[in-house]
């Protein structure tokens, strides 16, 4: 139960009279939601999802499904959301299909039983095929915010992600309003206002990372605002586990990479060129590496920033950020507070839709770097299904920046499930980006730069430098043995041993 001295806070956070008078309880406000709705919500890598209304909506399912009357939704977001989220809703069976991205185990299961359909596709893309109606109208939005001001501007939360899209689209709209939110977020926020579909569209007019382009909040048709829910629940952190010793040899293959570039000439001694890197520990590692590469005045434009960031700009390593979300620890969060002064001019939070818009990417000349499950011989990478059918968690934001990226950068440890799985095998069975759009590959054991070169020499290069030792041997055998084959081609392939590797651990739970 919030406490008065909350429920004050939580009234200071809405200074419109009209919102004010909207308030309700989270039961209450989601009985406007109705089995079949399209309901979209908040929330990117956990940063800004709904809390208090999402409890509810769970229960108000379970129990309308328990007197047997069937109860399910489509559910739209801006990419993961809070893993409590996802699993109350899973559990009672109440999601139809969900769109675009997902990182929680019940609704995993669900999604590879086949009981709830699930459409991955580029982050980046989101906004635009909602607003053509490729998933019908949008029902109801479910919205978190930090404030609403006293004109019925939305000051935005933790995370921005799809949510000017659907306080656009939605007919009816919930607003929840989080008085844990630190309220000096506010004016960290770039709300661009001038996107449109083809054939109006116009330049989008970013040339550095922490050019401005929008406006601090958000705009919202006060008709369409059915109900307001007070809360005061902090997000819940992203777990990042500190580097270890595969991951610090991958950081460190990386930044001999940049060295190289730098000597080179294709990269700016100091500042490199503007980073991204996708969630996980690895990526982290990497951004925790930068501390000791001697480089000020770096620029991160991205879609996530970790603690790692947060880090080196407090340490000036970099200058400013450009993001969708803070997906950061419990610790993050704390640090974000504390320093909250600090971070406010030197982070900004955009639109996914802008975050991670491919004009943008292509402009900046941005160094991507995200990680994969498995990458063939000749560069081609999965990022999403194990075996080739299991979903894991989604494309995400990777291919907007791989395919458009300056460098494009691929990233995992040589092997998993304690060395039962390579991550370098002679062809993957699912293909999220294509050896055009690949061009390095790393793992603990080197980096493999394929710019350049042929697919025959790439694999050479991949298993050379990629591959664990103990797969090394297979992969060479079967590359040899393609290239000596009747009309072997450019990409030399075995089709009936192509899957090998994979067939091999289905039947044996090991590729070896």
């Amino acid at each position: 139960m919030i406490t008065s001295t909350a429920q004050t806070e939580s009234t200071d956070r809405i200074r419109s009279a009209t919102f004010r008078q909207r308030v309700v309880s989270a039961d209450d406000a989601v009985k406007f939601i109705h089995p079949g709705d399209t309901v979209a919500i908040s929330g990117f890598a956990s940063a800004g999802t709904p809390k208090d209304s999402i409890v509810a909506l769970a229960g108000r399912i379970g129990q309308i499904r328990s007197t047997g009357t069937d109860f399910t939704i489509n559910l739209l977001t801006g990419a993961s959301v809070s893993s409590d989220t996802e699993r109350l809703l899973s559990e009672v069976d109440g999601i139809a299909l969900r769109m675009p991205y997902q990182s929680e185990p019940t609704a995993r299961g669900r999604i590879n039983s086949g009981t709830m359909d699930y459409v991955d596709i580029h982050l980046s893309h989101v906004a635009q095929q909602v607003w053509l109606g490729y998933y019908g109208k949008v029902d109801i939005a479910i919205v978190e915010v930090s404030g609403i001001t006293e004109s019925g501007e939305l000051i935005p939360a933790a995370s921005v992600g799809n949510n000017k899209t659907w306080l656009d689209v939605a007919e009816k709209v919930i607003l929840e309003v989080n008085s844990a939110i630190p309220s000096h977020l506010e004016g960290m926020h770039d709300i661009y206002y001038g996107t449109a579909l083809p054939p109006d569209r116009k330049p989008i007019e970013i040339a550095k990372a922490d050019d401005r382009i929008g406006q601090p909040t958000f705009r919202v048709d006060p008709d369409k605002v059915v109900a307001v829910i007070r809360t005061q629940t902090p997000d819940a952190g992203s777990p990042v586990a500190a580097p270890d010793a595969v991951s610090q040899a991958i950081a460190d293959h990386v930044l001999d990479f940049f060295a190289h570039e730098v000597r080179a000439g294709r990269l700016p001694a100091d500042s490199l060129l503007p980073l991204q890197a996708g969630i996980g520990n690895v990526a982290n590692a990497v951004l925790s590496g930068l501390d000791h590469g001697g480089y000020r005045g770096l620029s991160c434009y991205t879609e996530v920033i970790q603690d790692g960031m947060l880090h080196l700009i407090k340490e000036g390593i970099v200058t400013h950020a450009s993001t969708t979300a803070l997906a950061l620890t419990d610790a993050g969060f704390r640090d974000l507070e504390a320093n909250i002064d600090f971070y406010h001019d030197r982070i900004i939070l955009r639109p996914q839709e802008i975050s991670n818009h491919p004009e943008v990417v292509r402009r900046l000349g941005i160094i991507a770097m995200n990680g994969m499950l498995e990458a063939d011989i000749y560069g081609n990478v999965n990022s999403t299904h194990v075996m080739g059918t299991k979903i894991m968690n989604g494309i995400g934001g990777s291919g907007d920046f791989a395919r458009n990226g300056f460098v494009s950068m691929f990233l995992s440890p040589s092997t998993a499930r304690g060395g039962a799985i390579s991550a370098i095998v002679p062809m993957v069975p699912h293909v999220d980006h294509t050896e055009h759009d690949v061009q390095v590959i790393v793992t603990e054991y080197g980096l493999a730069d394929l710019r350049s070169l042929s697919p025959r020499k790439r694999a050479r290069v991949i298993i050379d430098k990629c591959a664990h030792p103990d797969y090394r041997p297979a992969l060479d055998d079967y590359f040899l043995r393609a290239q000596a084959a009747t009309g072997s081609g450019q990409t030399p392939h075995l089709l009936g041993e192509t899957f090998a590797f994979h067939q091999r651990y289905l039947a044996t739970g090991s590729m070896k």
